[in-house]
């Protein structure tokens, strides 16, 4: 008898369905959302946005000085 079957695959596959609508409520509950009962962000969503926002403005930043650097050095 091996080890792939039909009884272990539907083992796995009904393990993995499960696994994931397990994944999927942690992670709709672990992203900061709104204030019970508004539509206003709580501290959490608004301190994550400012980190994205300021993440990405710095990659940004960085990314123009290494650009003009690597240009005068070819040339």
């Amino acid at each position: 008898m091996g080890i792939v079957n039909r009884r272990n695959a539907m083992l796995g596959w009904t393990a993995w369905q499960i696994g994931k609508r397990m994944m999927k409520r942690k992670a709709r509950a672990a992203v900061p959302g709104t204030v019970e009962g508004s539509k206003r962000p709580n501290a959490a969503a608004i301190v994550s946005a400012i980190a994205v926002l300021g993440g990405a403005l710095w990659f940004w930043w960085k990314g123009q000085d290494d650009e003009d650097a690597t240009w005068e050095s070819e040339s």
